[in-house]
């Protein structure tokens, strides 16, 4: 299944959601309606105006609960106690986290995200939170980084990206606030009961504690659907994410080390904050809680190795649990005893212009479904960036003017504009700095290194405040303005900024999976196809046949001319919303065409792929960095 249809999937699932919501808050409802009526009577008024105070409660509960998670996946993060990872750690452990982070983010075309550390949880596990990439959230427990080696760690993390990038999260986190409207009466009895018991024997308390029982087991509806709802949603994502994983890193030890670790080591993947754990147990790598059978959100923890180990004998974990019992292991130490050495490229990037040849089906096939070979490159990608700039791209301080400098022109004159530009809007010092560092860095960077270096910059960048943010984006807009031109490199970097930062201000916001269909965006099409078609090709007639190509996979039956819009690829600003709202199969056959057109000469230059990354990336089907072509 690829990610289009991940996608679809994951609509579907919240269909069934919302059923299930109904059934539960249906039954709740009647069992609220069956108290009141032994109570005191079954009036038709009454009963109407008891199922109204119950919908009314469970409403509001979820409601509240959706609109504390707001924030996206940091919310959850903190919620758990969460401590962030800061970009220029020294401590060992967290620089190996962060490492690995980046290096599958760069493969997988996503923006790097937010990571956080679970300090006071010995056991192994780990979650992604967030209404979409550009707000992500990955946290690992301190008992994941001490007892991990890399592989493990790799596995473990690859496997949190599956569902960054499927769709998961999104269904994830509304699942939280869903759920939460359902156990409401549950919650207000337990309280009732604690301030009822706290009364004693005053007039009163015994009725008192009576409707706080009453409503404890009315609330106990709620809160068994509410596990079942988890449970049926969780188990079959858990299972798809294990194979991505698999699938990406090329190897299936780490996975498999990490789950034997959680199997066989005292304090296994369950949390301390158990209260805590049990809303979001269906989002983490291991069961945080301990629930089985009907309830467990994770399938068999043999049953997930030995689908990594076929052989593998339940009997092993009592072995391992004996050994480790004795000398828990300790990641880093294996590392060294495995030979391990910090990633560092292997080849150089060539002059070539990293012309490439694929095919439309492989690159539909590559979205959000990264393979090793691309985390072999954004290794190399990563190794041959200068130390220099990885360096400001972790730096608070640095990364507005880095990021500015990228977009800054080599002419001298385009570039005094420029500053001119940016002095008025953040300030003389940031933007000489920007200047300095266009001159002095950025002017040599490879073309092919561009784009993922801004990616390693946007995690320190979303961390500065939404004034300064709203700033930088309304500098950059006037800097790829300066010269009464838009590059294609300035658009792809400056859009990429803005749908990021945007996401990343108000993620519940743009949260959804769109449901239109190819004939309802005809204009769209032809206009997106137009601007590709002209970007990569030198003359008109080529470049006609390239857009009859692409348009030809997305719309056979329609005769749409080709016709490059007057303001070049600016004009994509107007596509980008009603593109998005494809349905997710629709955006397969888009991204197919998109795809047809670029290749239509035999060769794909960075450029183009430049292109081809960014209209991914804002339209949410997240490219790896450098295409390939595969299963040749």
């Amino acid at each position: 299944m690829n990610f289009f249809e991940q996608q679809a999937a994951a609509r579907r699932g919240s269909t069934r959601l919302v059923v299930l919501f109904a059934l539960a808050v249906l039954g709740i409802v009647l069992a609220v309606d069956v108290a009141v009526a032994v109570v005191a009577g079954a009036s038709p008024g009454l009963m109407l105006v008891t199922s109204l105070v119950t919908l009314g409660v469970i409403g509001l509960g979820s409601l509240y609960r959706i609109a504390s998670l707001g924030g996206g996946g940091e919310s959850v993060a903190l919620q758990l106690g969460g401590v962030p990872v800061p970009e220029d750690t020294r401590d060992l452990n967290l620089r190996r986290l962060r490492n690995v982070v980046e290096e599958i983010a760069i493969a997988s075309g996503v923006p790097v995200p937010k990571l956080y550390v679970l300090e006071h949880e010995a056991a192994i596990n780990a979650f992604a939170a967030g209404y979409s990439p550009s707000d992500a959230v990955v946290a690992v427990t301190r008992g994941a980084l001490d007892r991990l080696n890399r592989d493990e760690l790799q596995g473990v993390i690859a496997h949190e990206f599956s569902h960054i990038l499927n769709g998961d999260m999104r269904l994830n986190i509304r699942l939280v606030g869903v759920l939460f409207g359902i156990m409401m009466i549950a919650l207000i009895g337990r309280k009732v009961m604690v301030h009822g018991h706290y009364a004693g024997r005053r007039e009163g308390a015994v009725a008192v504690i009576v409707a706080a029982l009453a409503a404890m087991l009315i609330g106990s509806i709620g809160l068994f659907f509410g596990r079942m709802i988890k449970a049926g949603v969780s188990r079959s994502r858990e299972r798809l994410a294990d194979a991505s994983a698999v699938q990406f890193t090329r190897q299936t030890a780490g996975l498999a080390g990490a789950l034997k670790k959680i199997g066989g080591l005292h304090d296994g993947s369950r949390l301390v904050a158990r209260a805590e754990a049990e809303e979001v147990s269906h989002m983490l790598f291991g069961d945080g809680v301990g629930f089985r059978g009907l309830f467990a959100t994770h399938p068999p923890l043999v049953e997930r190795i030995r689908a990594l180990e076929p052989g593998f004998d339940e009997k092993g974990l009592d072995a391992l649990s004996r050994r480790w019992a004795a000398s828990p292991p300790m990641g880093l130490e294996e590392d060294v005893q495995m030979g391990f050495a910090p990633p560092a490229a292997q080849e150089r990037l060539q002059a070539r212009g990293a012309e490439q040849v694929l095919r439309p089906d492989h690159v539909s096939a590559q979205v959000a479904h990264p393979g090793s070979d691309d985390y072999r490159r954004a290794d190399t990608l990563v190794g041959a960036m200068p130390p220099a700039l990885r360096a400001l791209a972790s730096d608070r301080e640095s990364v507005v003017p880095l990021l500015l400098g990228l977009l800054m022109d080599d002419r001298a004159e385009v570039a005094a504009g420029q500053v001119r530009a940016i002095s008025e809007r953040l300030g003389r010092v940031v933007a000489e700095r920007a200047r300095y560092l266009r001159e002095d860095s950025l002017r040599d960077l490879h073309p092919a290194l561009r784009l993922p270096l801004a990616s390693l910059a946007f995690p320190v960048l979303r961390l500065r405040p939404r004034p300064e943010l709203e700033q930088f984006l309304d500098a950059s807009n006037a800097v790829i303005h300066a010269d009464g031109e838009v590059s294609l490199f300035e658009y792809c970097l400056a859009r990429l900024l803005t749908v990021q930062v945007r996401e990343s201000l108000d993620p519940a916001r743009y949260a959804q999976v769109g449901r239109k269909r190819t004939p309802g965006v005809k204009r769209e099409f032809q206009v997106l196809l137009s601007v590709v078609a002209q970007a990569g090709h030198a003359d008109e007639a080529s470049a006609r046949r390239a857009y009859l190509a692409g348009l030809n996979r997305v719309l056979p039956r329609d005769h749409l001319p080709y016709a490059p819009p007057a303001d070049g690829v600016a004009a994509l600003d107007a596509v980008w919303q009603p593109l998005d709202a494809l349905d997710p199969l629709a955006k397969q056959v888009m991204v197919e065409a998109i795809a047809e057109a670029i290749v239509h000469d035999g060769r794909v230059s960075v450029a183009e792929a430049e292109l081809l990354r960014t209209i991914c990336g804002v339209l949410h089907c997240p490219l790896p960095p450098m295409l390939g072509a595969k299963g040749d």
